[in-house]
């Protein structure tokens, strides 16, 4: 027997009592003629004690001790005369009287403690190390608890779990795949999934009417904090149901969730806001509702004054940041270096301070009056100590700097509590998206969303204005899922392919088994799917997937620790026929 315990379960009714422990030494300190050892593994820290009058042999045994040692103890559990109320077994201590060395170490490249003095690239390649710490272990136990609830949440409303393939046919439309060649078919090459959609299509048409799966998911994109090449997904899909009903069933997922795992009971409905609305009142589709600040437009209030950055613009919006008027001229100055970044992209920036006496001071009094700036004010239902920040340009960019704006100020003002949580449906979202520079429509979503009942018609006159049965979940401005309602019949399926552009060859030759199947009795259907990590991000509150994801890549889609992606030798290229071009 290793251990009758583990390191964090002794407590002082365990007092008196023989115990063996195993662990990993996390510290040794040597006072006086004693030595303190802190014993670790993953459920917590006991302290053992080893007096001065142990034996000689036990002596030379701890002298050779270092960290990250894993050792084996057997002792008697007594109470601590300097308790530690900062560890749940800081009652108590083990008075070693035997001990064994079960594997050396060497010294860690970095200490492997909460707050560590290793940075991101040594903690990578070292991950088997990072994650002995307690706050990447405390994450991957918060990924295991939630995908414990997930799958007895959808257990409970008689959902199937069910594998799809990992090797399939490549259907390039959006991200980049990832080809993997067949030594079998030589010249012809598997595609790695980046969401099973035809699959659970297909699983509804076979009559599993209610599906999913907690499922990796594999895109060839460019990385941020929010996206890895492989990702996983939360994959869901029903039959014979509408919107409403994908609607209430994964907002239970979600109330269930946060009830099990955050302690928190939302008994309204999460609120629904229209594609159209966020782009207006927040510059994004994924907006952060734990605080206000909704835009506001004064294009036609304020062009005509001879200040052309306005009479120019396309549009003209801003926020109020509530009892800033007192911000300083350095503060204003770095809000306007702030807007200018070019992941920003505003020219500039205009202000108005509401000042307590009910003048009103403005970056551009030279051109608007106190009654022109009254006015504003109003729009704004600006009070005394209120700040107004203003941007303008072309209505997109704007948007979107505003978007980034309001967040920052959000940050400022201390308003994004990373234990405060604003769940939000946006809804009603174009089905189609026009690029200039292929000058073809893309889909918002896939090409497998149905378009509202009413919209189908505009396929042959306005394919632009279409609306797709599409919905997105949000939690404080991160979209944690999106899913639609589903085409099931070919010939409206055949109509969205030649919105895209697919020719019928095209369509036929990438998704012609997803038609067939059509042909054979297809039950209405429709589903969603979440992203289980950016999830286990926001429930913990960190800006990165990477840190509850056991062996992470970095942001240039490579893993330090075992360096892949890597070169394959000769051997294996001739089998696959194939050559690489420098």
């Amino acid at each position: 027997m290793y251990r009758t315990h583990n390191c964090g379960e002794l407590r002082i009714n365990n007092v008196n009592q023989d115990v063996i422990l195993s662990g990993w030494i996390q510290t040794i300190r040597k006072l006086g003629g004693m030595t303190f050892i802190t014993l670790r593994d993953r459920y917590g820290l006991t302290q053992l004690v080893f007096d001065e009058n142990i034996s000689d042999e036990l002596k030379q045994k701890v002298e050779s001790l270092g960290r990250e040692f894993v050792v084996q103890v057997n002792g008697k559990v007594i109470e601590r005369s300097s308790k530690n109320p900062k560890m749940p077994t800081g009652e108590i201590e083990i008075v070693v009287n035997g001990l064994s060395i079960l594997n050396k170490s060497e010294i860690p490249p970095f200490t492997i403690e909460d707050e560590t003095d290793g940075g991101d690239e040594l903690r990578m390649k070292y991950r088997y190390l990072d994650l002995r710490r307690n706050p990447v272990r405390k994450n991957l136990e918060l990924r295991h608890r939630m995908g414990q609830e997930i799958r007895k949440f959808l257990d409970g409303e008689n959902f199937m779990e069910i594998e799809t393939p990992y090797l399939i046919k490549s259907t390039p439309e959006g991200a980049r795949d990832f080809v993997v060649p067949s030594r079998m078919n030589l010249g012809e090459f598997y595609a790695l999934p980046q969401s099973p959609q035809t699959f659970k299509q297909l699983l509804m048409i076979s009559g599993f009417d209610k599906y999913f799966q907690i499922v990796k998911c594999f895109r060839d994109e460019d990385l941020r904090a929010d996206r890895q090449p492989e990702f996983t997904q939360i994959d869901c899909e029903m039959s014979f149901v509408d919107q409403e009903d994908i609607l209430n069933t994964f907002e239970k997922l979600a109330k269930h969730l946060f009830y099990e795992v955050k302690g928190i009971t939302y008994n309204e409905k999460f609120p629904r806001i229209s594609y159209q609305d966020a782009m207006k009142y927040y510059g994004s589709d994924k907006p952060d509702l734990r605080f206000d600040m909704k835009f506001v437009e004064i294009t036609e209030n304020v062009q005509g004054k001879g200040f052309k950055v306005f009479d120019d613009a396309e549009y003209i919006g801003g926020i109020n940041a509530k009892e800033c008027a007192n911000y300083s001229r350095k503060q204003l100055d770095e809000l306007t270096k702030f807007v200018q970044r070019p992941q920003v992209g505003a020219k500039g920036l205009v202000y108005v301070k509401c000042n307590e006496d009910g003048s009103y001071k403005s970056s551009v009094d030279k051109f608007f009056s106190q009654e022109d700036l009254k006015m504003w004010t109003d729009l704004f239902n600006a009070k005394q100590g209120d700040l107004l920040l203003i941007l303008a340009g072309s209505k997109n960019s704007t948007l979107n700097a505003l978007n980034e704006l309001r967040l920052e100020m959000g940050n400022r003002l201390d308003l994004r509590d990373k234990d405060k949580f604003a769940p939000c449906w946006v809804m009603d979202f174009p089905l189609l998206e026009w690029d200039e520079e292929e000058q073809r429509y893309f889909a918002k979503h896939h090409p497998f969303t149905s378009p509202k009942d009413e919209d189908i018609e505009l396929f042959g006159t306005d394919p632009g204005k279409m609306r797709a049965n599409a919905y997105d979940f949000v939690i404080n401005g991160v979209e944690i899922g999106g899913g639609s309602i589903r085409i099931y019949n070919s010939d409206l399926q055949k109509k969205m392919f030649e919105a895209l552009g697919i020719s019928k060859e095209e369509s036929e030759d990438k998704f012609g088994f997803l038609l067939d199947a059509f042909k054979f009795g297809a039950p209405p259907h429709g589903g969603i799917a979440f992203g289980f990590d950016r999830w286990c991000s926001v429930f913990g509150g960190s800006e990165s997937i990477r840190d509850y994801i056991a062996f992470p890549k970095n942001n240039s889609g490579r893993d330090v620790m075992i360096d892949s992606p890597s070169q394959i030798d000769k051997k294996q290229l001739d089998e696959l026929m194939l050559i690489l071009k420098k």
